[in-house]
């Protein structure tokens, strides 16, 4: 499991460190997930059940709750100025995300027509 767990961190460390060096948009523990996508897809064996890096992947997502923790120790932390900021927060998380919505919604219109795309009669 060590090996297995090495190659995690290490794409994580390597997609930090790509973002870092280059000032990319992404988070490098994205990069990090891409890289080791790619690596997977040379070598797809690794990712089978039963493989190192399967039971590695398989007892981080069975105790990823744990990682949820300090976020929710930062919330009830910082309860009263999420208290004295909160209904401003709310208008703030709704019009941003009705925002994102229309935006998605139109854009996926506008690449559809682009393309040729057209509904089923019917539907």
């Amino acid at each position: 499991m060590i090996p297995a767990l090495t190659l995690l961190l290490t794409c994580q460390l390597v997609g930090e460190a790509l973002a870092r060096l280059f000032a990319l948009p992404v988070p490098g523990p994205v990069i990090g997930m891409a890289l080791l996508f790619f690596g997977l897809r040379l070598r797809p064996a690794a990712a089978l059940d039963g493989a190192p890096l399967a039971t590695v992947a398989g007892v981080l997502l069975a105790h990823l709750s744990l990682l949820f923790v300090p976020a929710g120790t930062g919330i009830v932390r910082h309860a009263a100025s999420l208290a004295a900021h909160g209904p401003g927060l709310i208008v703030a998380l709704t019009l941003s995300t009705a925002l994102t919505l229309a935006v998605t919604a139109f854009v996926f219109v506008k690449v559809a027509a682009l393309v040729g795309s057209r509904a089923e009669p019917g539907s």
